[in-house]
């Protein structure tokens, strides 16, 4: 009997051993030579001939540790100007903590003001239990999802890891978000190499297209392109975007911070 005893014991020590192991042995590793803490990109965004917004993509300079994991603080900042800061004035922050080593989200935090909408938003994500915890106002929601989901902007800097050498040309990726409450397959067709003029000098460019869903402000499932750098970097350079009424074009600014320099020339 004794025997027995002891026989479950180590059993049940080992089986709960595994059990503690496994949070961290269930996170993918995702190799990462792209970005980094420090990495600050500015972006102007025209609307025709008229300044109409800027943005500021922001990793910030030391690591944080959230759920237990080192994670970036990346901040995205958006702001109308000048007449398009009088018809409707925008000021939102998105900020999402991304673990180092599986490049998923962690938390992800959002503060919308849009006219009079006002919004603010705390997502805490669990990947071993496959949840996230959305709290808004009094508001607390626990939701299913898959595996390595991401949010907005992780999603954004899991495609930076990608070897497109390894995609063809019109090949579709496809990665599990959540957002506002859905998850949905964030969706970017590879369209191939293109050189493209900046304001620094022209680069060698990845042109992507995210796949859309039929709706009333994007003419067509095409309508936004993004040129990223042709590099380790691929840092966006140049978006496009084509509206029902017209279209927006954003460009790099200011860049700073980068892991690898990036390689203008003239043409």
């Amino acid at each position: 009997m004794k025997k027995v005893v002891l026989i479950l014991s180590i059993l049940t020590t080992a089986a709960l051993s595994q059990v503690a192991l496994k949070p961290e042995n269930a996170y993918r590793r995702v190799p990462n030579s792209s970005f980094g803490a420090g990495e600050h990109l500015e972006y102007k965004v025209h609307y025709g001939i008229f300044n109409a917004a800027e943005a500021v993509v922001d990793v910030a300079p030391t690591l944080y540790k959230v759920n237990e994991r080192p994670c970036y603080r990346v901040n995205v900042y958006g702001r109308t100007v000048g007449a398009f800061d009088l018809v409707t004035r925008i000021r939102n922050t998105w900020r999402s903590y991304i673990d180092t080593t599986a490049i998923l989200p962690q938390k992800f935090f959002a503060h919308i003001e849009e006219g009079n909408h006002r919004k603010e938003e705390n997502v805490t994500f669990n990947h071993f239990a496959n949840t996230v915890r959305a709290e808004e106002k009094n508001q607390k929601d626990v939701f299913k999802v898959p595996d390595n989901v991401h949010d907005v902007i992780s999603g954004y800097y899991y495609l930076r890891t990608i070897d497109f050498s390894r995609v063809n040309t019109n090949q579709t990726i496809e990665v599990p978000a959540f957002f506002d409450d859905q998850v949905y397959n964030m969706k970017v067709r590879y369209r191939g190499r293109e050189v493209v003029k900046t304001r620094f000098g022209h680069i060698n460019a990845i042109k992507l297209n995210p796949v859309l869903p039929e709706n009333k402000l994007f003419k067509g499932e095409d309508a936004i392109r993004i040129w990223v750098s042709d590099d380790a970097n691929k840092v966006p350079v140049k978006i496009e975007v084509e509206l029902w009424v017209g279209s927006m074009e954003m460009d790099l600014k200011k860049h700073s911070g980068l892991r690898n320099d990036l390689k203008f020339f003239k043409q």
